[in-house]
């Protein structure tokens, strides 16, 4: 049983490499790494028993080997009674390799006990392993090319021998540091990646290989393991070349944990060396060398049963069948759930539509019908998929009201283009040829004017931000996995759309801007909150009188003169003084008197300068609180009224007429065909989610059967 659980998780690992799409499934399985002159080779052939891995300089592995090795007994071994039985699991094992008829490469020797086969090509064995050796090259090769490129794309080997016991391993590059030859410059980069994908995940053991001539602390393979298991609960290390190390030296210290611990312990072998390699050196023969030399040597006789190859795998069986006994429930519920996930999603991406011209329509009708029914639901706030982390849809426009416009309407200030010196000369132009004996109506109307026309800028912002938001929210709307799918209907959608806002612009601006006009064109003196020409001259009577020195006054007795308070520059002088101001205009040319005999001729530009009559400063006074007092009703009423404008030509607009508009442009037997021709991108994903969908089905179907 226990057996079985390993093969059940390689027939899982073979269900998704058949289809060709990334396992979804965190499959327990055990991950080999170490850097390149560690061994690795050498120590996953004397796990196997047999010479099949390549050879050289620079980095062999170029893309990740999942080595199957598959216990079979031998055929001497099958007895008549035992025939069938293993003729019956035989087959089984065969049919979940490949339904295609075997055939044999051999080296002309028939050696039935031990082949190996190739997911790539099924139902071919290799008894030559110097073939399987070839077929790795080229394989790697067809990925990589000849440059020391890499690539994750694994190659699945599977070994029948019945001198293996059935294990799980996963030889990956080995890792480097400096590039060499036509290797990219990121190659220590690339190789680290791609390790760290495999050992990341929680269901991986990690056997970490480090020569055991050299310092532990500086293994790579034991460094890299340590940074996703830092407790070293699902590490094994594996120390090489033990032979090698200087006379005197052992690494019991390692093996008992006293260096760097790991809970899944180390092993000690003796790998085949370079040498032994060159000289044809058997494994079977090195593996007899290894054992004597674990049994003799005075550090490791009293464990060598616990040192060399055989021990490994034996270790890595065991570990590897608790492991996917403890989490095969695990992975039956993260199969389920991921092919609820793909048939979601593949529901989702729906069926191809049929050229059938009432299909067409009919789907054409429903997605003009469903956008349309969303768009309302957004601008009016009833969506089922309200946000709780931002505002969105209406609620965005309302904000666009009643705090961008609103509060840039208020913030206006009449007085910051407007100064006192204007009004005074607009008061004497008003006056005309002679003075007035009230204050100025035309002055008051000319300045509110002016300053009315410049509400209409932030008017044509707020149309101008209402717009975008609409714009936003049809940009949402086709964010949807649909028009993802139908790229044409996506884009004759988003046309139709932004020129039926564009062509409500029009309408909309003229409206405001009517709004605008007519507040300019009839100044309403009239309204009730108006403040009035008697209330306002009350008004600033008191505030002068308010701000007047004391009549007892000795500043006042000496000068014969009154100054309002926050006017220090004003002279108000007495009309029977000596040195009071002669003539209406008072102080309107400059303070500076030029003696002379004989009378000058203004000058071609008067400005209003100097000191400030009494009756002068009043009279200014006077009018800002009356262009104060009228300025905010305006703004009252244009902060009302162009929020309305807008929604009447804009937003409802759009509401009631979009859909009409859309079925006009885009409801035409002749675009039908244009508008759903589906994307690539939504053709290959349907693909893949069928192709995972059937992966999954597959595995579910296997680990039902545990």
């Amino acid at each position: 049983m226990d057996t079985n659980l390993i093969k059940t998780v390689n027939r899982l690992q073979d269900a998704f490499a058949t289809v060709g799409v990334n396992n979804p499934v965190d499959l327990p399985q055990i991950a080999v790494i170490g850097s390149q002159s560690s061994g690795k080779s050498s120590v996953l052939e004397n796990i196997v028993g047999r010479d099949f891995l390549p050879r050289g300089t620079g980095i062999i592995t170029r893309r990740p080997l999942v080595l199957q090795l598959v216990n079979r007994p031998s055929t001497k071994e099958v007895t008549n009674n035992d025939a069938l039985k293993n003729s019956e699991e035989l087959k089984k094992i065969d049919s979940n390799d490949s339904k295609e008829p075997s055939t044999s490469v051999t080296n002309g020797k028939q050696e039935a006990d031990e082949w190996g086969e190739f997911l790539h090509i099924p139902g071919v064995k290799f008894t030559d392993f110097n073939k399987i050796r070839e077929e790795i090259v080229k394989e790697t090769e067809t990925k990589t090319g000849k440059n020391g490129g890499i690539s994750p794309q694994p190659i699945n080997l599977r070994i029948f021998s019945p001198n293996v016991l059935t294990l799980t391993l996963v030889d990956l590059p080995g890792l480097t540091k400096v590039p060499v030859g036509d290797q990219p410059k990121d190659i220590e980069k690339q190789i680290r990646d791609m390790i760290i994908k495999y050992i990341t995940k929680p269901n991986a053991i990690i056997l970490a290989v480090t020569a055991g001539n050299t310092d532990l602390a500086n293994s790579d393979g034991l460094k890299l393991a340590r940074e996703v298991d830092p407790e070293g609960l699902r590490t094994i290390g594996v120390l090489t070349k033990i032979d090698l190390m200087d006379h005197g030296t052992d690494v019991v210290d390692i093996l008992a944990g006293r260096i760097i611990p790991l809970r899944l312990g180390y092993v000690p072998v003796v790998n085949r060396g370079q040498r032994d390699i060159e000289s044809n050196k058997t494994i079977t023969s090195a593996l007899e060398y290894e054992k004597q030399f674990f049994e003799n040597h005075p550090s490791y006789k009293s464990k060598a049963q616990y040192c060399g190859p055989p021990f490994l795998a034996r270790k890595l069986n065991m570990i590897l069948m608790h492991h996917i006994r403890n989490t095969l429930p695990e992975i039956k519920a993260k199969i389920q759930a991921a092919l609820a996930k793909y048939q979601a999603e593949l529901a989702q991406l729906g069926d191809p539509v049929e050229d059938s011209n009432s299909q067409q329509a009919n789907m054409v009708l429903s997605v003009i019908t469903e956008f349309c029914n969303e768009f309302r639901t957004i601008i009016d706030g009833k969506s089922n998929e309200l946000s709780t982390f931002e505002l969105s849809g209406g609620a965005r426009i309302s904000f666009v009201f009643h705090e961008v416009f609103a509060n840039g309407v208020k913030n206006i200030d009449p007085f910051d283009q407007v100064k006192d010196v204007d009004i005074r000369t607009i008061l004497y132009n008003s006056s005309g040829s002679s003075p007035a004996l009230f204050v100025g109506t035309a002055a008051f109307e000319v300045i509110v004017k002016q300053q009315i026309k410049r509400l209409e800028d932030p008017s044509t912002k707020c149309i101008s931000l209402v717009y975008d938001e609409l714009v936003r929210i049809l940009s949402q709307l086709l964010q949807k996995q649909l028009f993802r799918r139908f790229p044409e209907l996506k884009e004759k959608f988003y046309h139709v759309v932004i020129a039926f806002y564009k062509r409500a612009l029009i309408p909309t601006s003229k409206l405001v801007q009517d709004i605008i006009f007519m507040e300019s064109c009839y100044i309403n003196t009239g309204h009730p909150d108006f403040l009035g020409g008697h209330k306002a001259l009350a008004i600033i009577d008191e505030r002068v009188n308010a701000t007047k020195h004391p009549p007892n006054s000795s500043d006042s007795k000496k000068s014969g003169t009154n100054t309002p308070a926050g006017n220090p520059g004003i002279s108000l002088l007495s009309q029977d003084s000596e040195n009071s101001e002669t003539g209406f205009f008072g102080s309107f040319f400059s303070n500076k008197k030029k003696k002379s005999s004989f009378m000058e001729s203004p000058p071609q530009i008067l400005k209003a300068s100097g000191t400030l009559s009494e009756r002068e400063y009043m009279e200014t006074e006077v009018i800002k609180l009356l262009i104060q007092s009228y300025y905010n009703i305006v703004k009252r009423t244009v902060i009302d009224m162009v929020p309305k404008a807008i929604t009447l030509n804009l937003v409802a607009q759009a509401k009631e007429c979009l859909q009409r508009e859309l079925l006009t442009e885009l409801y035409k037997s002749e675009v039908l065909d244009e508008l759903l021709q589906e994307s690539e991108s939504t053709l290959q994903r349907r693909k893949e989610c069928k192709k995972m969908i059937e992966a999954l089905q597959k595995a579910d179907e296997i680990v039902a059967t545990v």
